[in-house]
């Protein structure tokens, strides 16, 4: 997997010495405990025991062996059967040398298990649990996953299938968030912490620009706004992104209009019309090259990639 730099090498490494354990599955919990290791954690993975033949239980192994690999490449990941006698005391056994436990079971599995919050604070007073569910509070126990999440949240307006698992992703960045707090707070007061991530909650995050009305249709950064949206050219489409007064500007002078830029000017029916036909005259690397001169955001999309 391609780390972005931008948090692979944390210099301040702020995770550094405290050891994770992590009972989470799928995506956001894997994701999350690669970001933490990415900050100096130390961390392990306990699994259940996968089946005959299989590598791992973890279903993403199955729908995904690449990621999967990627997102666990380098990581202790280790098996057992947490509903028996020998695996229960393996848990213990890692719990006792742990400082955050990360865990994405439903409320009614983790009391099974014995890793209700008040079972686990009564044993290991200094252990702080991150939870992820598919929403917090009373709904906890209702079964859902990124799609239904995207769904309810509003960003699947059209039925249309989403493009990524935004709301496995966002609320793995919320579980990240949610372990430096627990360290943050087990400095400060000297005691584990419980913090949960709703990936519902995580959804409706992404989704706020659109109830602002931002990205909706007639939003200015939804398409009303004529430097700031999806065009095709001569071969193939652009995405431009001249939000800002000086750049759409400099978009409607490259288009022959005089460059005002301003967002009443940038709604009306006329600049889109003359800029989209402007973008439809050239092709993809006349436009890259337009761009990088006249200093306007500007990205072009292959046939291939729509």
């Amino acid at each position: 997997m391609h780390i972005p730099s931008s948090w692979s090498a944390i210099p301040l490494q702020p995770l550094r010495g405290t050891r994770i354990l992590s009972l989470a599955l799928n995506l956001p919990g894997p994701a999350a405990l690669l970001r933490c290791a990415a900050m100096g954690a130390q961390c392990t993975k306990l699994e259940p025991l996968a089946p005959q033949g299989h590598a791992s239980a973890d279903p993403m192994h199955s729908y995904c062996p690449p990621a999967y690999e990627q997102l666990h490449a380098g990581m202790r990941c280790l098996q057992a059967d947490l509903k028996s006698a020998d695996g229960q005391e393996q848990l213990h056994a890692e719990l006792a040398q742990t400082q955050v436990l990360l865990t994405s079971f439903r409320p009614g599995a983790l009391r099974k298990l014995g890793l209700d919050w008040e079972t686990l604070q009564e044993r290991y007073p200094q252990l702080s649990m991150v939870r992820i569910f598919g929403a917090t509070g009373a709904s906890a126990d209702t079964p859902g996953h990124d799609l239904t999440y995207q769904a309810e949240a509003g960003l699947l307006p059209t039925g249309q299938m989403p493009s990524s698992l935004l709301a496995d992703m966002t609320g793995a960045l919320l579980a990240s968030e949610a372990v430096l707090q627990t360290q943050m707070h087990r400095l400060r007061c000297g005691a584990g912490a419980l913090l949960d991530v709703g990936l519902f909650e995580a959804a409706q995050w992404l989704a706020q620009p659109l109830h602002w009305g931002m990205s909706a249709p007639q939003g200015v950064v939804g398409g009303a706004h004529a430097g700031y949206r999806t065009y095709p050219c001569r071969d193939g489409m652009v995405a431009v992104a001249a939000l800002e007064t000086h750049f759409a500007g400099r978009l409607c002078a490259a288009a022959g209009l005089p460059a005002v830029g301003d967002v009443a000017t940038m709604q009306q029916a006329a600049t889109h019309e003359a800029i989209s036909s402007f973008l439809l005259a050239h092709s993809m690397a006349e436009l890259q090259e337009i761009a990088v001169q006249q200093d306007i955001p500007l990205h072009v999309i292959p046939a291939a990639a729509h």
